[in-house]
């Protein structure tokens, strides 16, 4: 078991500006996680997501001249492999998604990296994070197109799609929570193999939810 204090430094400050960078690798997560989502279907967006495993080896190993294990070396390897084949076997293959997919986990990646290093607390690097990814992500809005865009959006006034966007703001927001106490109170060991299971679950439901088309290669990988 292991303690989440939160920071009440002095220079509680600087460590927030320290950490912007790692804000902003947030903010290319999100947006480009939610743009690759748009455009692929969920087992393949988790696919492809996890080479983002791949991408914080290598920066470990360039920046810090941190040696994996031959385990940890030979498990990412098989990670990036099955994303470098699957679009090979993707009988919709939509080339926006897949470069926005590899935006996203080379920002996760790099985020996995950055937070290693930062003296702050989960809870307020995720204040941090979200704080400025508003901040950002309105300012952007205009030059991205994406103003102009959600005004042509066809459900804009729909009632269903207001409610889903509230619902899903708060069941992010909880999820957040119980992911920050589950860090706190589980190792790490055990923390991530509750992610992997929620990643597996959310795969095996998703065929249930969406319209997805896959052949057997795109299963296999």
């Amino acid at each position: 078991m292991k303690e989440c204090p939160i920071s009440h430094s002095p220079d509680g400050r600087s460590a927030a500006v320290s950490w912007l960078p790692g804000s902003l690798l947030f903010v290319g997560n999100i947006y480009a996680g939610s743009r690759a989502l748009s455009r692929l279907p969920i087992p393949i967006f988790f696919t492809l997501h996890n080479a983002s495993e791949f991408v914080t080896v290598l920066i470990l190993k360039l920046m810090q001249r941190e040696r994996p294990s031959r385990i940890k070396l030979f498990s990412v390897s098989v990670l990036l492999v099955c994303a470098v084949g699957l679009p090979l076997c993707d009988p919709k293959f939509d080339p926006g998604g897949y470069v926005w997919a590899v935006a996203h986990f080379s920002c996760v990646g790099g985020y996995r990296v950055f937070q290693k290093s930062s003296h702050l607390s989960d809870l307020e690097q995720q204040y941090i994070n979200y704080l400025f990814s508003v901040l950002l992500l309105a300012f952007a809005a205009h030059p991205t197109g994406d103003l102009f865009g959600a005004l042509e959006f066809p459900f804009l006034l729909s009632f269903k799609f207001h409610s889903g966007c509230c619902a899903s703001a708060l069941l992010g927001f909880l999820l957040l929570l119980a992911t920050v106490k589950l860090k706190c109170g589980l190792p790490v060991e055990h923390c991530g193999a509750c992610v992997f299971l929620a990643k597996v679950l959310t795969v095996c439901l998703s065929p249930f939810m969406f319209d997805i088309v896959v052949n057997v290669p795109t299963v296999w990988w």
